[in-house]
């Protein structure tokens, strides 16, 4: 079997493209047996798949027959299509790795040491959504099984034996540091979160520890957004209610799962002329946008995406550098266990051919024997005959070969045969 990841990410491609390419959780067993159909078209049986998508990234995990590498342009034609971008635009932001380097994309990935924010450990559970994503499709297989167990294992092992989680500076903290810079107190300040997944609740949780002066969740269910809003005392709002309040609101964070902008320029407009220009700050943790790009460009606006906090997190990130080796170490050793485990599973093959050999092999003798047996043969005569005729057939192919072999080849093949078959004698001493 072989391997590969396709994919981009905040390094290779901007946030405008990404948010092309975005998966919500649900949608991936149905974008996975798609996938799985157009790959497989040509192939004896349909490769192995999973699809991780995450604001900073979308990358698709292939595994199958050692020709695998025949399925990456299909999979980018896919992908070029999930997000109606010419193939060629999309090869310009895309990164193809195969077998080792894809086993350790994919563990520097669940590490945290490929995030925006290095050490991070959100991108652990959207891995396992994705795995769980290529489960319900059916697409997941014992290869890919392995490479995300082991990336999983190794995840663990990096935090539990380095820094490199140690004082994380996450997206929720920068945004709530940027307000900080923005407002001179901020528990003067109202604090309007639109979404309640599980980022929302991060940034919820760091902005209520600075005690804001009212807080509000708005979210499409409204009981969703109930539920998260009892946390932390604050007021829950529909997603309809927001044109018509959200004047009330300096600090705005969205990070919803809308395929289209849910705050519109129009609508920060009139919440500025409500407000008489008192500035507003927005923070956009969607992919794709929930706040139209245009609302930067308005005056007594501060707007932020996940793009723009890098600085803010990088921060964080170049206190831990030094740990950065120290996990790269642990990512080399279950690289190099993995890569062991792909190149015993290219045996599975021969051992199971062997098997169905040799069973053919026993049950002709076996037939033979009792044939014999009911002829009145003796049973010593029998044993005699089923024991030869077992050895012949196992040496029959062996024999031929070497007979044929010639000069270095027969010599190399020689030397393969004692290994195999002379193993207990090379080992007795007498």
């Amino acid at each position: 079997m072989s391997v590969f990841a396709l994919g981009l990410n905040h390094t290779t491609a901007p946030l405008d493209i990404r948010g092309r390419f975005a998966f919500a959780p649900e949608q991936l067993p149905a974008a996975l047996k798609a996938l799985a159909q157009r790959c497989g078209a040509n192939e004896a049986r349909a490769p192995e798949a999973a699809l991780l998508s995450t604001c900073n990234r979308t990358e698709l995990y292939v595994a199958a027959p050692a020709h695998s590498q025949t399925l990456v342009q299909p999979a980018l034609a896919w992908l070029a299509e999930q997000g109606s971008v010419g193939e060629h635009a999309l090869r310009d932001h895309t990164y193809v790795l195969a077998d080792r380097d894809a086993a350790r994309h994919a563990f520097r990935v669940a590490s945290g040491l490929d995030s925006m924010v290095l050490g991070e450990a959100q991108i652990l559970g959207q891995m396992k959504d994705a795995v769980r994503g290529a489960d319900d499709a059916g697409t997941l297989g014992t290869t890919l099984h392995q490479l995300f167990q082991r990336s999983f294992s190794v995840a663990k092992e990096v935090r539990t034996a380095t820094e490199i989680g140690a004082h994380s500076i996450s997206m929720a903290a920068a945004a709530v540091r940027l307000a900080g810079q923005l407002f001179e107190d901020l528990r003067d300040i109202r604090v309007l979160f639109v979404g309640a997944g599980d980022m929302i609740e991060l940034v919820a949780t760091h902005f209520a520890a600075r005690q804001p002066k009212a807080m509000a969740v708005a979210n499409r269910t409204l009981e969703r957004g109930e539920k998260l809003a009892s946390r932390f005392g604050a007021t829950a709002l529909r997603l309809a209610d927001l044109p018509q309040c959200l004047h009330e609101y300096d600090a705005i964070v969205s990070c919803t799962a809308s395929s289209l902008p849910l705050i519109g320029l129009g609508a920060v407009e009139r919440a500025l002329k409500a407000r008489r220009r008192r500035p507003m700050f927005m923070v956009d943790l969607a992919v794709p946008r929930d706040i139209e790009p245009e609302v930067a460009r308005l005056p007594d606006v501060y707007l932020y995406t996940v793009d723009d906090l890098v600085g803010v997190v990088q921060t964080g990130g170049e206190r831990r550098q030094a740990a950065v080796a120290q996990a790269e170490a642990i990512i080399d050793a279950g690289v190099l266990s993995f890569s062991h485990w792909l190149d015993q599973r290219a045996s599975v093959p021969l051992i199971q051919a062997l098997g169905q050999q040799s069973a053919q092999w026993r049950s002709a003798e076996l037939a033979r024997a009792r044939k014999l047996l009911a002829k009145g043969a003796p049973v010593e005569q029998v044993l005699e005959a089923l024991a030869q005729g077992i050895t012949q057939k196992m040496l029959h192919g062996t024999l031929a070969e070497l007979h044929a072999a010639e000069g270095e080849q027969r010599a190399q093949l020689a030397h393969t045969v004692s290994r195999l078959f002379l193993r207990a004698n090379a080992r007795d001493p007498k």
